[in-house]
């Protein structure tokens, strides 16, 4: 597993996520991790301050779809930020590569295209134990957690950087 080699000076944010509004996209392909994902997410969310009913949970058939529903809930203009989580894990064919590729692909082309950040929480992994390893219960290594911890952070910078403009 990849290692954050952290400065010891590191800058942390003081996030505060009253008032943010989240839309969590979730595949259902691999749901047994996308749902420890999602209770993650939850968590890391909660944890900044985002209060649970400004957070709406969109269910799609898999990673592939997740860049189409990041688009019509982030040109939506009903959220501040949009979360998108699933698990692609190597098979035995291609298809793989396909899949995990596009979806980073259009994940990133949305946030560029809206103005919406769309935090990527989709584990590219693999096998089985690797996405388990990064989808771990509370107080374990949890990808949807940062995600929704890095959400409320790029709100933050995005109205910062907006309101300097004005």
């Amino acid at each position: 597993m990849a290692t954050d080699a952290a400065s010891p000076d590191r800058t942390v944010p003081d996030l505060d996520g009253t008032g943010v509004r989240i839309a969590i996209l979730c595949g259902r392909f691999n749901d047994h991790i996308t749902n420890r994902l999602l209770a993650g997410a939850r968590r890391g969310l909660e944890n900044v301050g985002v209060d649970a009913a400004d957070v709406t949970v969109t269910w799609v058939p898999g990673a592939f779809e997740l860049p189409f529903a990041a688009k019509v809930h982030a040109e939506s203009g009903a959220f501040d930020a949009v979360i998108v989580l699933g698990a692609v894990i190597r098979g035995e064919t291609t298809h793989y590569e396909l899949v995990a590729g596009e979806c980073g692909r259009g994940v990133q082309d949305v946030q560029l295209a809206t103005g919406v950040p769309v935090l990527f929480g989709v584990l590219t992994t693999e096998n089985l134990d690797q996405a388990l390893a990064r989808s771990e219960e509370p107080g374990g290594h949890n990808v949807g957690e940062e995600c929704g911890r890095g959400a409320v952070e790029m709100v933050g910078i995005a109205r910062a950087v907006r309101a300097r403009m004005r």
